[in-house]
Protein backbone atom coordinates (compact mmCIF):
# COMPACT_ATOMS: atom_id res chain seq x y z
CA UNK A 1 0.00 0.00 0.00
CA UNK A 2 3.09 2.67 0.36
CA UNK A 3 3.64 2.24 -2.80
CA UNK A 4 0.95 2.93 -4.41
CA UNK A 5 0.46 6.66 -1.66
CA UNK A 6 3.66 7.39 -2.57
CA UNK A 7 3.31 7.06 -6.56
CA UNK A 8 -0.41 9.19 -6.13
CA UNK A 9 1.46 12.15 -4.29
CA UNK A 10 4.19 12.51 -6.79
CA UNK A 11 1.47 12.84 -9.48
CA UNK A 12 -0.17 15.13 -7.68
CA UNK A 13 2.67 17.38 -6.99
CA UNK A 14 4.16 16.83 -10.30
CA UNK A 15 0.44 18.26 -11.27
CA UNK A 16 0.17 21.13 -9.63
CA UNK A 17 4.09 22.22 -10.27
CA UNK A 18 3.19 21.92 -14.13
CA UNK A 19 -0.12 24.21 -13.83
CA UNK A 20 1.45 26.72 -11.44
CA UNK A 21 4.28 26.89 -13.88
CA UNK A 22 1.57 27.13 -16.84
CA UNK A 23 0.02 30.38 -14.89
CA UNK A 24 3.15 32.27 -14.51
CA UNK A 25 4.32 31.50 -17.72
CA UNK A 26 0.97 32.67 -19.12
CA UNK A 27 1.31 35.43 -16.97
CA UNK A 28 4.92 36.49 -18.08
CA UNK A 29 3.96 35.90 -22.02
CA UNK A 30 1.22 38.12 -22.20
CA UNK A 31 3.91 41.02 -20.60
CA UNK A 32 5.32 40.72 -24.04
CA UNK A 33 2.86 43.26 -24.85
CA UNK A 34 4.91 46.01 -23.51
CA UNK A 35 7.74 44.78 -25.27
CA UNK A 36 6.91 45.64 -28.99
CA UNK A 37 7.36 48.09 -29.12
CA UNK A 38 9.26 48.87 -25.66
CA UNK A 39 7.15 50.73 -23.35
CA UNK A 40 9.24 52.24 -20.68
CA UNK A 41 6.98 52.97 -17.94
CA UNK A 42 5.91 49.49 -17.86
CA UNK A 43 6.83 46.37 -15.71
CA UNK A 44 10.44 45.01 -16.93
CA UNK A 45 11.20 48.03 -18.80
CA UNK A 46 10.79 50.56 -16.20
CA UNK A 47 13.76 53.19 -16.58
CA UNK A 48 15.62 51.54 -18.93
CA UNK A 49 15.49 53.70 -22.12
CA UNK A 50 18.63 55.07 -21.35
CA UNK A 51 20.22 52.14 -22.50
CA UNK A 52 17.86 49.87 -24.07
CA UNK A 53 19.42 50.51 -27.65
CA UNK A 54 22.77 50.52 -27.01
CA UNK A 55 22.57 46.60 -27.55
CA UNK A 56 20.72 45.70 -24.94
CA UNK A 57 17.72 45.30 -27.18
CA UNK A 58 19.48 42.24 -28.35
CA UNK A 59 19.97 40.94 -25.32
CA UNK A 60 16.49 41.03 -23.98
CA UNK A 61 14.77 40.13 -27.30
CA UNK A 62 16.82 37.04 -27.46
CA UNK A 63 16.20 36.15 -23.86
CA UNK A 64 12.38 36.50 -23.84
CA UNK A 65 11.66 34.60 -26.89
CA UNK A 66 14.00 31.60 -26.16
CA UNK A 67 13.10 31.59 -22.42
CA UNK A 68 9.76 30.11 -22.58
CA UNK A 69 10.58 27.81 -25.18
CA UNK A 70 13.48 26.38 -23.24
CA UNK A 71 11.48 26.11 -20.53
CA UNK A 72 8.39 23.86 -22.13
CA UNK A 73 11.44 21.82 -23.59
CA UNK A 74 13.04 21.48 -20.46
CA UNK A 75 9.67 20.24 -18.33
CA UNK A 76 9.39 17.50 -21.76
CA UNK A 77 13.08 16.30 -21.83
CA UNK A 78 13.23 15.35 -17.68
CA UNK A 79 10.18 13.67 -17.94
CA UNK A 80 10.75 9.93 -18.04
CA UNK A 81 7.44 9.07 -20.36
CA UNK A 82 8.61 11.54 -23.23
CA UNK A 83 11.88 9.73 -23.27
CA UNK A 84 10.53 6.55 -22.99
CA UNK A 85 7.98 6.41 -25.29
CA UNK A 86 9.33 9.12 -27.96
CA UNK A 87 13.18 8.30 -27.50
CA UNK A 88 14.15 9.96 -30.87
CA UNK A 89 12.09 13.38 -29.84
CA UNK A 90 14.26 13.63 -27.12
CA UNK A 91 17.52 13.72 -28.92
CA UNK A 92 17.04 15.73 -31.00
CA UNK A 93 14.63 17.93 -28.72
CA UNK A 94 18.08 17.65 -26.48
CA UNK A 95 20.44 18.97 -29.06
CA UNK A 96 17.95 22.38 -30.04
CA UNK A 97 18.50 22.58 -26.20
CA UNK A 98 21.60 22.71 -25.76
CA UNK A 99 22.46 24.76 -28.72
CA UNK A 100 19.41 27.71 -27.54
CA UNK A 101 20.78 27.51 -23.91
CA UNK A 102 24.16 27.63 -24.87
CA UNK A 103 24.63 29.90 -27.84
CA UNK A 104 21.48 32.65 -26.90
CA UNK A 105 20.11 31.98 -23.51
CA UNK A 106 23.29 32.03 -21.43
CA UNK A 107 25.38 35.04 -23.51
CA UNK A 108 21.98 36.80 -23.64
CA UNK A 109 21.70 36.42 -19.79
CA UNK A 110 25.18 37.32 -19.22
CA UNK A 111 24.65 40.71 -21.00
CA UNK A 112 21.12 41.39 -19.17
CA UNK A 113 22.81 41.08 -15.78
CA UNK A 114 25.59 43.59 -16.21
CA UNK A 115 22.18 45.51 -16.45
CA UNK A 116 20.39 44.28 -13.37
CA UNK A 117 18.09 46.83 -11.79
CA UNK A 118 19.03 45.93 -8.75
CA UNK A 119 22.25 46.71 -8.26
CA UNK A 120 26.06 44.44 -8.76
CA UNK A 121 24.91 42.20 -6.06
CA UNK A 122 21.46 41.33 -7.99
CA UNK A 123 23.40 41.41 -11.16
CA UNK A 124 26.37 38.97 -9.91
CA UNK A 125 23.82 36.57 -8.65
CA UNK A 126 22.10 36.52 -12.54
CA UNK A 127 25.29 35.94 -14.38
CA UNK A 128 26.22 32.99 -11.59
CA UNK A 129 22.69 31.74 -12.77
CA UNK A 130 23.94 32.36 -16.54
CA UNK A 131 27.18 30.39 -16.28
CA UNK A 132 25.47 27.69 -13.88
CA UNK A 133 22.98 27.07 -16.42
CA UNK A 134 24.98 26.79 -19.26
CA UNK A 135 27.58 24.58 -17.56
CA UNK A 136 25.13 21.83 -16.59
CA UNK A 137 23.65 21.99 -20.04
CA UNK A 138 27.24 21.51 -21.51
CA UNK A 139 28.21 18.77 -18.83
CA UNK A 140 24.91 16.87 -19.76
CA UNK A 141 25.45 17.05 -23.28
CA UNK A 142 28.83 15.70 -22.68
CA UNK A 143 28.09 12.41 -20.60
CA UNK A 144 25.22 11.84 -23.17
CA UNK A 145 27.67 11.56 -26.11
CA UNK A 146 29.59 9.55 -23.81
CA UNK A 147 26.25 7.40 -22.90
CA UNK A 148 26.75 7.77 -19.62
CA UNK A 149 22.49 8.28 -18.89
CA UNK A 150 23.02 8.68 -15.22
CA UNK A 151 24.71 11.42 -15.59
CA UNK A 152 23.23 13.06 -18.01
CA UNK A 153 19.99 12.82 -16.79
CA UNK A 154 21.45 14.80 -13.12
CA UNK A 155 22.91 17.17 -15.36
CA UNK A 156 19.53 18.10 -17.11
CA UNK A 157 17.50 18.14 -14.49
CA UNK A 158 20.09 20.99 -12.46
CA UNK A 159 19.60 22.76 -16.05
CA UNK A 160 15.84 22.58 -15.79
CA UNK A 161 15.89 23.87 -12.23
CA UNK A 162 17.85 26.76 -13.03
CA UNK A 163 15.81 27.41 -16.01
CA UNK A 164 12.62 27.27 -13.57
CA UNK A 165 14.02 29.94 -11.60
CA UNK A 166 12.19 32.58 -13.05
CA UNK A 167 8.97 31.37 -12.36
CA UNK A 168 10.46 31.24 -8.91
CA UNK A 169 11.80 34.84 -9.16
CA UNK A 170 7.71 35.85 -10.21
CA UNK A 171 6.57 34.12 -7.67
CA UNK A 172 8.55 35.90 -4.87
CA UNK A 173 8.23 39.21 -6.71
CA UNK A 174 4.50 38.51 -6.17
CA UNK A 175 4.81 37.48 -2.61
CA UNK A 176 6.80 40.39 -1.69
CA UNK A 177 3.99 42.82 -2.56
CA UNK A 178 1.66 41.35 -1.24
CA UNK A 179 4.20 41.25 2.09
CA UNK A 180 4.75 44.96 1.09
CA UNK A 181 8.78 43.82 0.75
CA UNK A 182 9.27 46.96 -1.77
CA UNK A 183 13.26 47.14 -0.19
CA UNK A 184 16.39 46.54 -2.08
CA UNK A 185 17.77 43.84 -0.35
CA UNK A 186 14.83 41.38 -0.79
CA UNK A 187 15.57 42.15 -4.73
CA UNK A 188 18.96 41.16 -4.16
CA UNK A 189 18.13 37.86 -2.42
CA UNK A 190 15.60 36.89 -4.70
CA UNK A 191 18.32 37.29 -7.89
CA UNK A 192 20.40 34.48 -5.90
CA UNK A 193 17.70 32.20 -3.82
CA UNK A 194 15.61 31.60 -6.70
CA UNK A 195 18.20 29.81 -8.12
CA UNK A 196 20.20 28.15 -5.09
CA UNK A 197 17.50 26.88 -2.84
CA UNK A 198 16.05 24.68 -5.62
CA UNK A 199 19.82 23.46 -6.58
CA UNK A 200 20.47 23.22 -3.18
CA UNK A 201 17.29 21.07 -2.63
CA UNK A 202 18.20 18.86 -5.36
CA UNK A 203 21.68 18.36 -3.93
CA UNK A 204 20.69 16.67 -1.15
CA UNK A 205 17.79 14.56 -2.20
CA UNK A 206 20.35 13.08 -4.71
CA UNK A 207 23.27 12.81 -2.10
CA UNK A 208 20.48 11.02 0.29
CA UNK A 209 19.50 8.57 -2.76
CA UNK A 210 23.10 7.97 -3.75
CA UNK A 211 23.85 7.15 0.04
CA UNK A 212 20.92 5.06 -0.28
CA UNK A 213 21.83 3.15 -2.65
CA UNK A 214 25.65 2.59 -1.70
CA UNK A 215 24.52 1.20 1.83
CA UNK A 216 21.93 -0.88 0.08
CA UNK A 217 24.45 -2.64 -2.17
CA UNK A 218 27.63 -2.75 0.03
CA UNK A 219 25.13 -4.78 2.41
CA UNK A 220 23.76 -7.29 -0.62
CA UNK A 221 27.51 -7.74 -1.23
CA UNK A 222 28.57 -8.40 2.44
CA UNK A 223 29.46 -11.89 2.51
CA UNK A 224 26.80 -11.67 5.92
CA UNK A 225 23.67 -11.05 3.69
CA UNK A 226 21.24 -13.47 3.16
CA UNK A 227 18.08 -12.84 1.50
CA UNK A 228 15.96 -15.19 2.90
CA UNK A 229 16.00 -16.12 6.80
CA UNK A 230 15.91 -19.68 7.46
CA UNK A 231 13.24 -21.36 9.85
CA UNK A 232 15.30 -22.15 13.36
CA UNK A 233 16.32 -25.93 12.84
CA UNK A 234 14.76 -28.17 16.32
CA UNK A 235 16.96 -29.84 18.40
Amino acid sequence: MPLPRATTLQRVLTFTACVLMGKVLVEILLNYRHYWPPNFDADFLLGRERYFWNGYHWAFYAHIAIGPCALIQGTLLVSTQFRRRFPRSHRALGRIQAVSVLLILVPSGLWMAWYAASGAAAGVGFAFLALATGMSTALGWRAAVRRRFDIHRRWMWRCHLLLCSTIILRLTAGLGTLLGLNAEWFDVQTAWTSWLVPLLLFEGLEWTRRRTVNCTVSRIASPQYSPTVSPPVAE
